[in-house]
């Protein structure tokens, strides 16, 4: 409760330093294989009344469960790991990376002026198509 006892008022009895956030960054959850595999089986088998309260107990989304079965049917056990948030993902060394950087960078650069003289060409067009209509009409 506030300092006024209304279990509403947003006063606060112990103030927080403008500087300091009291919520830590969330961390994202990771899920192994083997959990994936266990909340399928368990959610297959579950009535209908009570797959809702799996997911709750699990803090999950049926989306989860739609994901995760597709990725067991389809026989890969791997596309159950995450690879973007797995620890397993290999790091590329500095000297492998900067010209793949710079490759990248070349040719998105090299694509901006082809994407430029594409615009101008089509909006020249539209410019000419729009004057022989405008002399048509008079």
């Amino acid at each position: 409760m506030g300092e006024t006892g209304d279990p509403f008022s947003t006063a606060s009895t112990t103030p927080i330093p403008a500087g300091d956030d009291p919520a830590p960054k969330p961390k994202r959850r990771t899920f192994s294989a083997e959990y994936k595999l266990r909340i399928v089986a368990e959610y297959d088998a579950a009535p209908a009344g009570e797959k809702g309260a799996i997911l709750r107990r699990e803090r999950l989304y049926h989306s989860h469960v739609i994901e995760w079965r597709q990725a067991r049917e389809a026989g890969s056990l791997d596309a159950l790991v995450d690879r973007r948030t797995s620890a397993v993902r290999p790091k590329k060394a500095a000297e492998q990376a900067e010209p793949e950087r710079l490759r990248k960078k070349v040719a998105r650069l090299e694509r901006d002026p082809a994407r430029r003289d594409a615009a101008l060409e089509v909006t020249g067009k539209a410019n000419a198509l729009l004057e022989l209509l405008s002399e048509s009409a008079d």
